[in-house]
């Protein structure tokens, strides 16, 4: 009897593509060329000060559980700190949002992305790097501001200054 059925997919603490972005560490635990582009997972070091600037994506849920540490989300819906196993939902429509890190301790988030692409996004916009690796931001020049640009038009996100939500 033949078997119909897909392979689980098994990741080990060491797999996946790490990726340092913004002073941050993420790591692409399952991409969404591993799930049919269903969803992406990806687990996210943010350490005291880091986080993303506002930002918004209409085509895209993002999930966030809270691992370890603690952080601040702000979104136009309103602020919220997410400890220790929370649970923070954005849906889709294009929410603006953003966190923040404003403890003095590492926070560790597994962030959830349907469809998958926003993986990619951080691929293209961060730089390889072992996961737990933080590497400065790099400077914001012309250049690097019409990459991200570029990016954010690719994969249909808005960024927004960083004082937008306050």
């Amino acid at each position: 009897m033949e078997n119909s059925h897909k392979a689980a997919t098994f990741v080990s603490p060491e797999d996946g593509q790490g990726i340092a972005m913004a002073g941050n560490s993420y790591r692409v635990v399952i991409s969404g060329k591993q799930t049919d582009g269903k969803y992406a997972l990806i687990d996210m070091l943010v350490p005291p000060g880091g986080g993303p600037v506002p930002h918004a994506h209409p085509d895209v849920q993002e999930s966030f559980y809270v691992v370890d540490g603690e952080v601040e989300v702000k979104s136009e819906a309103g602020n919220y700190t997410a400890g220790k196993g929370s649970f923070v939902n954005i849906p889709y429509g294009g929410l603006i949002h953003c966190f923040k890190n404003k403890t003095d301790k590492m926070a560790r988030l597994l962030c959830t992305v349907t469809p998958a692409g926003m993986e990619d996004f951080f691929t293209e916009a961060g730089q390889a790097a072992p996961f737990g690796t933080f590497l400065p931001p790099p400077a914001m020049t012309d250049e690097l501001k019409q990459k991200m640009a570029a990016l954010s038009e690719k994969y249909r996100q808005t960024i927004y200054p960083p004082n937008y939500l306050g």
